[in-house]
Order: structure tokens, then C-alpha cells, then sequence
């Protein structure tokens, strides 16, 4: 039964995707169903690239990525004189039996204006805006059984002014032509045109159904099953109707045991819409696919869905990839939502237009929350005509989907106020619109918010605080930095909804006019936590932690460790239980052995709790569990995606050094003096030391010159030497360096020829950074490998998503957003350094080893971008650097926000009993070629 009950229901499922039914709803693609299946149609471009000649273009396509017109970004001042327009031609056949039926040409989206003729006939009037379907009935224009050509005029900037002022001088790239798909859709004369559903939490329903003639109809009826439909789960189908009396028929009822539509269980049910005659005739059949939710916005309180208030872990994406423009596919729909889940996210904000249709099904599917936008961008909006026309487009196109809880109407002062009455009566669900930027409404959506900001100490503490902008990410800047500020703050303030980071991705366009070579127009684009083919950049990491709904409180693994995290569910509708969680413990190899990692201990963890409460998660100790290098805990959902893996070592840097440390003998090394150097040999190596200052000058192995040199200088302030000493104590020879400040160091070299270095020192008080430098000639590195936290480089307030363990990278010089895209970039500070090896050409490499705890470990400076904003950093002097501090990174508008991004107290009377230490040991027995 259960066998005959799914077959049947595929097969209904089928055939209102294939049209195998004469009563379902039919589509004949005439262009291609996405990006990377496209169909050839015959092209025209006015201006531009390829200009003025007949040839061919993919269909749908932006037609500057098949080569043709001139690329222009939305503030491009040319660009009204680069309005190049783009003539497509399609010849196609319908059959002989679609005669007496209704046929419609559908566009889902084209760029900007759309003039469409069937066999030289208008096919309606000329649509204006760019990112909404329009169809027209064209049966009275067909040659059923014959020939038919499909002519459309498309004018990639507007006759409409509004249509310009808010779609195509906006912030984002401008293409035109024929971007989304293009179908015909037949079905029966009386038919139904479309339904609005209101589905809720507690499993009531009413859906308005809108037919297109009375003729014959007597009764409308709606099956509802769950998906998805497996031979394992017994499929319950509800049946409800309503008779019709007119030509909108509203079907009403209730359903027992709802499964209910959230992000972390996106249930959804298949409607089938049938159209009845009086003898129950099957005139018509339609099908969506719906959840069952209740969103509430609740008046100086929060967003509630199905009687949960949640928080939305929000980005703002725009349809976007380098190669096709603006032109996707459901396959990077799925992609693109599978990302932002990776990332512990919950919601996605439509910037700054509706997207395709794929996407939002994605949404559903998957568990996203969505905010629908009407386009405008700072400028005027769309006008009354235009604009009511675009929104009831894209109200009745996306009106089903459970994903979208709210609407927005414009952007940043791009809002029509005379339309917002309009959401209402078009929404059959009554959602609330937004004014994002704007305090409108129930809703204060502020853009950019410094973090004093969110003391609310401002004129709206009462609205519901929900920026659906925060923490630009330009370049390496924003998104994760400085989050783990803000969400705390956020996470306290009963009235925050949450918030969306600016961006999802980068928006680099692979330019056909300049050999394929991506552009950000300078830095208007470059703002996304993953680069333009979705490269992770090291804020995905730190949003995958920060946003990871199994919380842990802070803390460090000691000799007295119990086993013990405290932790917090921050889901908002799913136990912990429902998760898996598994503990390791973990040992790594030493420097110069190939394999990486062991594990032992695996443990499967009993946990649970309920939404936002906090529980003890307990990890048994294993006999000898202190001689581990750490432990780690994976967690992952009930569908089995990866919320975080979490690793805290076990041992201090200091024990991991002893035991890790190679056991070599040489003879006795030997001090000399040799002109301004004092020189100390050891086996094959050979060191020189500066006379005047004891700084390293010069580092050979058989000869072999490795290019280490000129530390340590002490960062931060000016040092004025007071007494420099070379010395040997029996065995060991040791150079010794005192400041004025008190400050000192000593080198230490004995028979095993490492090099011993120690550091005491106070730093600068309110420092960007403290530590010492060397310089190495960065031409000459190839890459490391290294035990810490890793593998992206940290800032002050990005620490989070670097995880500790073993690491190893090849040298980039990475501009992030910019140039290069190769990620992890190899140069920045590195935190939690237990020992790195750093390969050097011809053998030039080196060891280094790291006595004391929490190092940050600096290889270089990152270049700047050319247009930094707020994103520009200082770096320490020098090449090499080992930090006890380090400074912050800004966002695109804001240079410093939050405690985590403050400078760095130090004040030996107050805060610290002495002075900092800092030890070292370098081994250049064995020539380090890493990558």
C-alpha cells in the first residue's frame, strides 16, 4: 500500500512538471532553464563589443558575458551613453492541439526593457524593470502546427526614469539582454490563473484560488502532501475544497498533526489545485509547494514564527556569477544556499532585487529565511505606475514560498511609501515590509551601525532593531570581523532580530573586453565573505563559529580539566539531541615527519537541551589524556551538515616544545669575535651577531647563507642600549643584550646547535602591537607548516573560526577581494603558534619553535589593496614577527568598533606583576623546503 500510495503520488508529481496530462499546466522552453543550459537564438547588439552584425547568443545570458555591448557598473557616469540595445530572434513550433487552449509566453527576467512581437505582431505592451516575470497571452499571434517567429527589442537601460534611477544606477554591476528563462505555458481555456495560500504553524489553511473563466467550473478542490513522499513514511493526503461562485474561490480548512515549516526543519507540502465540473470532471490541475508557518511581528518585541521568537543569522546576496553576470541555475541556487547553511546562517536578504525562482525554492527546501525586496537603491524610486505593476509581479510570483517572511520595499531611501498599502493587499499572508536603512514601521533596519549604537541609546529604543546591513565586508575587512562584538551585544538585547553582513560574495565580473580578467570596479564589489567562484575567505570561518547554535563558554584545558564544557542551545526550535557530537583526542607529528595526525578515544556525547538553554556538555578522560596535543569536538545537525569543530590544546606551549624539540650533539661551539661581529660556530652551522647590538645578523649551514637576520627588535618604542655581553659558560655561549628601559634579551647556543632566544620586555601602553621582528627575504620562502591555530591569518577582533592544529600553506601574495584569490593567504599574524617550519628555496628554510603561550606568528605584510577604505592596517617592522599583541581590522566605513578592537593596555604597575617573556628556538640543522 505504502509502495502504491508514492508511485502514485511521483507520478502526479511528474506530470505537472512534464505536462504528461492534458488538464496540467504544459511548458515549452524556448530558451535554456539556466546558466550552463542555454539555447542558441540569433542576435543583434546596437553598440558596443560585436556590435552590428547578425549573429548568435545564448539564451538566457547577459549578453556583455557572451561578448557583446560595454560592461558598466551602476555609478558609472557613462553610462546613458552606453545604452546599447539587443535585438533576439527565435523561430519555434507549437502543436496543432494547443488550438483551443490558452497559451502564454512567460519571461522570467529581462534587462531592461522588453518590446515582444509574435510573427511580427506586438505580443503586448513593452515591459519595464528588469528582475520580474511577465507573461502575455499570445494564442490569437500563433500558427499552431506551423512556424512561428518570437522577435523582442530589449533596451538595456529604460525609457522609464524610475525604472533607471533604481535599478540601473545602483551599487552593483548593470548588464542587460535576456537573463532569465524564457517558456511557453498552455493550459485548458477554463483554468487556474493562480493561488495565494496562507498556510499556518497550526496547521490551518485558505488559499485564494484565481480562475480564469466560470465556464463549467463548479468546484475547486486542494490535495496537500507531505514531502518528501518516501516508501519508509506513510504519505497522509488532506483533501479540501470549496465551491466556486466566483472568479476568486477561497478554499479554507485544517489539518491535524502539521509538520511545520522552520530553517532547521523545512517541511513542506505539495498542493495540487483541481478544478472541478459539476459531474467532478478534472478541468484543471495546479501545483505548489507550501509550508505550514505563522510569522508574527510583535510591536516593541521580535519577529515570531510558529510562537518562537527567533533571531535571524542573516547575509545579503545578490544573483551573481563571473562568468554568466546575473544569469544562474538551480544547481547554483543550491549551491549558494548550501553556503550560507555552512555558515550557521538563517536568513538571506534579496539584494536589491527578487531573485530566481530556483533560489527561493532552495530556500524552502533547505531552511532559509528570506526578505523579498522590491528594487531601489538611494535614488528616487519607481514610480506609482511602474512600481505598482513590479510589485505585483513579484508578490504573485513569490507569494507561496515559506522561506519569505518579510518584504522590503526599495532601499537606503529608494522606498515608494505610496506602495506599501499595496503589499497588504496583494499578500494574502499580511507580511510586514520593511524600509531597509530606514526606522519604518514596527522595524528600526539601520545600515552600518557603530557598536556604541547598540546601547540603543539613540531615538529608537522601542522599534525592533534589525540592521539589514552590518559589518561591510570589504576586502579582508567586516563580515567576521568584529562579529563576535557585535552578535554578543545582540545576542543580550531582547529587542534585536538579528541582522544581514554585507556581502555574501565578491562580485567580480570576468570581463570579456580585457581577456577574461576579473573587476570589482575598483573597491564597490569586493565585499563578500567568499570570494567570486565562492573561494572561502577567513571570515567564513569565524561566522561558521560565531553563529554555530551549539555555543561554548570560553575556556582553556589545564592539568585540573574535569571534562566539563558549559555550553548554550541557540537554535530556536530544535533540542540539542537531535545533533551529533563527538569527541576525539588527538596527537601530531613533530616538525619533519610526513604524516599529520592520530586519533584516539573517540567518544559519541550524550547532550541535550532545549532552545536557549544552557547545559554541561561532559567529555570522559581517557588514561594518560594529558599527554594528547588536544581534543577536539565535531558537531553536526540532524541532517547531517557540519555545525563546528572545536579544538582546545591540551598541552602548554612550553611542554609541547620540550618534547618536540630535536636531540642533536655537535662538539662545543665556538665563540670568536670578527671585525664589528662576534661569530659562533656549532657543527654545520655558522651565526653572526652584531657587536654594537647582538642582533642576528647572519645564519649559514654548510655554507648555505639562510637569510634570517637583523632580530630581535623590539616593537613599539625606541630601545637605547645600556650594556651589550658575549660570553662562554662552560659549554654554552651566550650574547646578551640590557636597555635602558630594563628591557633585555639573551641568545643561548649550545652543542645541539639550536638557537636560544629570550625575550623580557614591557611594551607600549595602548600598543597596536607587541613583540619582537626579524627580516627574511620574502622571494625567498616557499611556504610553511605549522601547530597552531589556523590555517587563515587573525586580527584582533577576527580571532575566532582559526582552529588549532596542524597546518601547512604555500606562499600567495593574496590581495583578498582583489588579486590573486588564492586562499588561505599566506602573510598576516597567525595566533596560538606552537612551532612552524618555513620552507625557503635552495634549502634556505628553518624551524622555529614556540616557548611561550599564545604567540601570534607574523609572516610578512599583506599588500594593500589600491582602495582600502576603512580596511588599511599597520604591520609591525620588519618581515618575520613573534607578538604577544596585535592590532584590528576596519570595515569599508569604520576603522574601529568594539573592545576587540581596542589598542592594547599595558601598565606593569597595575595590570601585570612584571614584564613580558618571550622564548625561542630556532633549528637550522635541516633544510626546511616546505610546499
Amino acid at each position: 500500500m505504502k509502495w502504491t500510495r508514492y508511485i502514485c503520488f511521483l507520478f502526479l508529481a511528474v506530470a505537472g512538471a512534464t505536462g504528461l496530462q492534458a488538464q496540467d499546466t504544459q511548458v515549452q522552453y524556448l530558451s535554456g532553464t539556466g546558466a550552463g543550459q542555454t539555447v542558441n537564438w540569433d542576435f543583434f547588439c546596437s553598440a558596443g563589443m560585436r556590435s552590428g552584425k547578425w549573429t548568435t547568443i545564448a539564451v538566457p545570458s547577459c549578453w556583455e558575458q557572451q561578448g557583446f555591448g560595454a560592461y558598466n557598473y551602476g555609478h558609472d557616469p557613462l553610462k546613458e551613453r552606453l545604452n546599447e540595445t539587443g535585438t533576439y530572434r527565435y523561430a519555434f513550433t507549437v502543436p496543432e492541439n494547443w488550438k483551443h487552449k490558452e497559451v502564454r509566453i512567460v519571461f522570467e527576467g529581462v534587462m531592461t526593457d522588453a518590446e515582444v512581437r509574435i510573427n511580427g505582431k506586438p505580443a503586448g505592451p513593452v515591459h519595464q524593470g528588469a528582475f520580474y516575470e511577465f507573461r502575455y497571452d499570445i494564442g490569437a499571434l500563433l500558427k499552431f502546427g506551423g512556424k512561428n517567429e518570437l522577435e523582442v527589442l530589449v533596451k538595456k537601460h529604460s525609457g522609464n526614469a524610475s525604472v533607471n534611477e533604481a535599478e540601473r544606477t545602483a551599487d552593483f554591476w548593470m548588464f542587460g539582454g535576456i537573463f532569465r528563462p524564457v517558456y511557453l505555458e498552455t493550459k485548458p481555456m477554463v483554468n487556474i490563473e493562480r493561488v495565494a495560500v496562507d498556510a499556518r504553524g497550526d496547521g490551518t489553511f485558505a488559499a485564494d484560488v484565481y480562475l480564469s473563466d466560470l465556464n463549467e467550473a463548479a468546484k475547486v478542490q486542494v490535495r496537500l502532501t507531505p514531502l518528501p513522499a518516501t516508501p519508509s513514511k506513510t504519505v497522509r493526503t488532506v483533501v479540501l475544497s470549496a465551491a466556486v461562485g466566483s472568479a476568486k474561490v477561497t478554499v479554507k480548512g485544517k489539518i491535524g498533526n502539521v509538520l511545520a515549516w522552520t530553517p532547521e526543519a523545512p517541511n513542506r507540502y505539495r498542493a495540487a489545485f483541481e478544478l472541478l465540473d459539476s459531474e467532478g470532471k478534472l478541468l484543471h490541475r495546479h501545483y505548489e509547494t507550501i509550508g505550514f508557518r505563522t510569522v508574527e511581528v510583535r510591536a516593541e518585541d521580535g519577529i515570531y514564527v510558529n510562537g518562537k521568537r527567533v533571531r535571524l543569522k542573516g547575509v545579503n546576496r545578490h544573483t551573481f556569477h563571473p562568468e554568466y553576470g546575473r544569469t544562474s541555475s538551480k544547481t547554483l541556487s543550491i549551491r549558494d544556499v548550501n553556503m550560507m547553511k555552512d555558515m550557521n546562517m538563517n536568513a538571506v536578504r534579496m539584494s536589491h532585487y527578487p531573485p530566481e525562482k530556483h533560489f527561493l525554492d532552495a530556500c524552502d527546501s533547505l531552511g532559509l529565511f528570506v526578505l523579498d525586496e522590491l528594487t531601489g537603491w538611494q535614488k528616487p524610486p519607481y514610480d506609482d505606475t511602474v512600481g505598482l505593476k513590479l510589485l505585483t509581479e513579484m508578490v504573485i510570483r513569490d507569494v507561496n514560498h515559506p522561506s519569505i517572511i518579510l518584504w522590503d520595499n526599495g532601499n537606503e531611501g529608494g522606498n515608494n511609501y505610496n506602495l506599501d498599502a499595496a503589499f497588504g493587499r496583494l499578500d494574502i499572508q499580511q507580511r510586514e515590509v520593511l524600509h531597509p536603512w530606514q526606522q519604518f514601521g514596527k522595524f528600526n533596519t539601520a545600515h552600518y551601525i557603530g557598536y556604541n549604537y547598540l546601547a540603543h541609546d539613540d531615538h529608537s529604543r522601542r522599534s525592533i532593531f534589525m540592521p539589514t546591513e552590518f559589518l561591510h565586508g570589504l576586502y579582508d575587512g567586516g563580515a567576521g570581523a568584529g562579529l563576535e562584538d557585535y552578535w554578543q551585544k545582540m545576542w543580550e538585547d531582547p529587542l534585536c532580530a538579528g541582522g544581514f553582513i554585507w556581502d555574501y560574495a565578491d562580485e567580480a565580473v570576468q570581463r570579456k573586453d580585457r581577456k577574461d580578467s576579473l573587476d570589482t570596479d575598483g573597491n564597490h564589489a569586493p565585499d563578500g565573505i567568499l570570494g567570486p567562484y565562492l573561494e572561502k575567505e577567513g571570515s567564513y570561518y569565524t561566522i561558521k563559529e560565531i553563529w554555530a547554535p551549539l555555543f561554548f563558554e570560553k575556556r582553556y584545558i589545564t592539568p585540573d580539566f574535569d571534562g566539563r564544557f558549559h555550553i548554550e542551545n541557540r537554535y530556536d526550535f530544535t533540542n540539542l539531541r537531535q545533533c551529533r557530537v563527538e569527541a576525539v583526542w588527538v596527537n601530531y607529528t613533530h616538525p619533519g615527519q610526513k604524516t599529520d595526525i592520530t586519533e584516539h578515544d573517540k567518544e559519541l556525547l550524550r547532550l541535550t537541551a532545549g532552545p536557549g538553554e544552557k547545559a554541561v556538555l561532559q567529555v570522559k578522560l581517557p588514561k594518560g589524556w594529558h599527554q594528547y596535543d588536544a581534543l577536539s569536538i565535531r558537531a553536526t545537525d540532524a541532517y547531517g551538515r557540519l555545525i563546528n569543530n572545536w579544538t582546545w590544546p591540551v598541552k602548554k606551549a612550553q611542554q609541547s616544545m620540550a618534547e618536540t624539540l630535536p636531540k642533536k650533539q655537535y662538539s662545543v661551539p665556538l665563540l670568536s669575535e670578527a671585525g664589528d661581529s662576534w661569530q659562533v660556530a656549532v657543527g654545520p652551522l655558522q651565526f653572526g651577531f652584531d657587536k654594537k647590538t647582538a642582533l642576528l645578523k647572519r645564519v649559514s649551514r654548510n655554507g648555505t647563507v639562510i637569510p634570517l637576520s637583523n632580530g630581535p627588535v623590539l616593537i613599539g618604542r625606541d630601545q637605547v642600549l645600556k650594556t651589550v655581553a658575549a660570553y662562554k659558560r662552560r659549554d654554552t655561549v651566550y650574547l646578551s643584550v640590557l636597555y635602558e628601559s630594563g628591557n633585555h634579551f639573551r641568545w643561548i647556543i649550545a652543542a645541539d646547535g639550536l638557537l636560544r632566544l629570550e625575550v623580557n620586555y614591557e611594551p607600549k601602553n595602548n600598543n597596536l602591537f607587541a613583540g619582537i621582528s626579524f627580516d627574511f627575504p620574502e622571494n625567498e620562502v616557499t611556504g610553511m607548516r605549522w601547530l597552531g591555530n589556523g590555517p587563515y591569518r587573525v586580527y584582533k577582533n577576527r580571532i575566532k573560526g582559526a582552529a588549532f592544529g596542524l597546518w601547512e600553506k604555500a606562499y600567495n601574495n593574496t590581495v583578498t577581494g582583489e588579486s590573486g584569490y588564492v586562499y588561505p593567504e599566506f602573510k598576516g599574524y597567525h595566533a596560538g603558534t606552537y612551532w612552524a617550519e618555513i620552507g625557503g628555496r635552495d634549502q634556505k628554510g628553518f624551524t622555529v619553535y614556540v616557548e611561550s603561550d599564545d604567540i601570534f606568528l607574523r609572516m610578512f605584510t599583506p599588500p594593500a589593496p589600491r582602495l582600502p577604505a576603512k580596511t588599511a592596517i599597520e604591520y609591525p617592522p620588519g618581515d618575520i614577527s613573534f607578538l604577544h599583541s596585535i592590532n584590528a581590522i576596519g570595515t569599508k566605513f569604520d576603522s574601529l568598533q568594539g573592545p576587540q578592537a581596542a589598542l592594547n593596555p599595558f601598565n606593569s604597575n597595575k595590570l601585570y606583576a612584571g614584564v613580558l617573556q618571550l622564548k625561542l628556538v630556532f633549528d637550522f640543522n635541516q633544510p626546511r623546503s616546505a610546499k
